[in-house]
């Protein structure tokens, strides 16, 4: 499983930006696309919703990529 950190800057990252961001997904329209198939997590749950607020502590996960996202120091 690739595992990514990202770092929040602000107080959280919209999940399709998130996608992009780590270079996860090639562009946010095709993180649009995972997501509305149903195939990202968010905490082990899954997302359906494409500008979900992703707040630092959260585990976004999809196929076998996860991304966890802290909080910048």
């Amino acid at each position: 499983m690739q595992q990514l950190e990202f770092t929040l800057t602000q107080e959280f990252v919209e999940l399709n930006a998130l996608l992009k961001l780590t270079g996860a997904c090639d562009s946010g329209g095709a993180g649009k696309v995972l997501v509305a198939a149903g195939e990202v997590s968010v905490d082990g749950k899954p997302e359906s919703r494409k500008t979900c607020k992703i707040r630092a502590g959260q585990v976004v996960s999809f196929g076998d990529v996860s991304i966890r996202v802290v909080a910048a120091a």
